[in-house]
């Protein structure tokens, strides 16, 4: 009787150890959690790019203009050089001689001067102007670099000599003096026929007389 229920509790103890094991292995195991990855980057923005302008494309040698540089650096100082290069040969011109014919003239040849160079300080935005006046003609290249930022930016401008008013000789401005002139000259051999011929007569009359 007494080993009956010595195994009867061991029984029951055992199924007690049993029932939560077999309750925990019943339960869902948790999902492993998805891999995090980095969200896409944006493309890096584009480089700011500097920029130099001028006032005027075109001026006459002794004119100034005013160059304009933006997105330099901010309060860096930039340098500035300058080259020139001879502008292109125009076409042969012509003058016109006294007759009304034409002659053809040859261009003036042009000899560039060394670059120059010169200094201009931006401001807080990173912005400059300067005035400048060329003392040669040609085409002029602006190159402007900012020390700090390394910003490069470059513009031309062409200078060309100074024009002497004239106006120019044709055949109809030749016209009038020339009829003008003969005219003068016909009405002067008038004048001296008469003369001639009243001197003559006064001769011949004194000569009857006597």
């Amino acid at each position: 009787m007494r080993l009956s229920r010595i195994i009867m509790a061991l029984t029951v103890g055992l199924a007690v150890v049993a029932v939560p094991a077999a309750a925990g292995a019943a339960q869902p195991q948790p999902q492993p959690s998805p891999t995090v990855t980095d969200p896409p980057q944006p493309p890096p923005y584009p480089p700011v790019l500097a920029s130099l302008t001028v006032n005027r494309p075109t001026i006459f040698l002794g004119e100034t203009v005013i160059l304009t540089g933006r997105n330099f650096g901010p309060n860096e100082t930039v340098d500035i050089v300058v080259s020139v290069s001879p502008l292109a040969a125009p076409a042969a011109g012509t003058a016109r001689r006294s007759d009304g014919s034409t002659v053809a003239m040859a261009p003036v040849a042009f000899q560039a001067s060394a670059p120059l160079s010169f200094t201009a300080r931006t401001n807080s935005e990173g912005v400059f102007t300067r005035r400048y006046t060329p003392s040669v003609t040609g085409l002029l290249t602006f190159t402007a670099t900012g020390r700090e930022s390394g910003r490069t930016a470059s513009t031309q401008l062409r200078v060309l000599h100074k024009k002497k008013p004239h106006l120019p000789v044709t055949g109809s401005s030749l016209d009038t003096p020339m009829k003008v002139g003969g005219g003068l000259v016909a009405a002067g051999a008038v004048l001296l026929l008469g003369t001639l011929a009243w001197r003559r007569r006064n001769r011949f009359g004194a000569g009857g007389a006597n």
